[in-house]
């Protein structure tokens, strides 16, 4: 017979016996806990899957010891910066071991298992006196939601400017240079001007 558990935003397979490191719950040594919610019950005859939770489920757990995981190293280090960070971190863990995968709770492990979630559908009140109930739930409610004030009609956009039309170009068009001589016809013309 196995149980899934969740604790610490993790799931476990678990069944009697076995020993288990989760995230640090409370309790001392010798202390019995309750690991709830339960998701999923298998006892070798039938499998009762949880939608999402089984109801009133739990599995007990009895700590073992309350200690810290490996240390881990944390580096940070930004090229060409001079900057470097080197940081040590130890996770606060507790070691239990399954002692009851049966998945009903008993008298002791009730009130862990009442703390655990809920769906909505069940937070519905069940006694004799319907007025106090409806008192108490009409003081638990919300007030009303006030109505959303009504939008600003958007800004009118300026229209667009059009552009000026251009004015006539005032300047001379730009006097032609006479090209370049090449290099071999300055040495020519250098040779005619010294035979003079």
């Amino acid at each position: 017979m196995y149980a899934v558990i969740k604790t610490g935003g993790k799931q476990y397979r678990v069944s009697n016996g076995d020993v288990i490191a989760v995230e640090k719950l409370a309790g001392d040594p010798g202390s019995t806990v309750a690991l709830a919610p339960v998701l999923m019950l298998d006892d070798d005859k039938s499998s009762t899957v949880g939608t999402p939770i089984i109801e009133g489920a739990a599995v007990s757990a009895e700590v073992l010891e309350q200690t810290r995981g490996d240390k881990i190293i944390v580096f940070k280090k930004k090229r060409r910066k001079g900057y470097r960070r080197t940081i040590g971190h130890r996770q606060d863990i507790t070691v239990l071991r399954i002692t009851d995968v049966t998945g009903k709770p008993k008298a002791a492990l009730k009130r862990a298992a009442k703390d655990t979630w809920k769906p909505a559908a069940d937070a519905t009140p069940a006694s004799d006196d319907a007025a106090p109930a409806e008192e108490a739930k009409a003081a638990t409610e919300k007030p009303a939601a006030k109505k959303a004030a009504p939008k600003k009609p958007a800004a009118k956009k300026a229209a667009p400017k059009k552009p000026a039309a251009k004015k006539a170009a005032s300047k001379k068009p730009a006097e032609k240079k006479p090209a370049a001589k090449s290099a071999g016809a300055d040495k020519d013309a250098d040779d005619s001007a010294d035979k003079e």
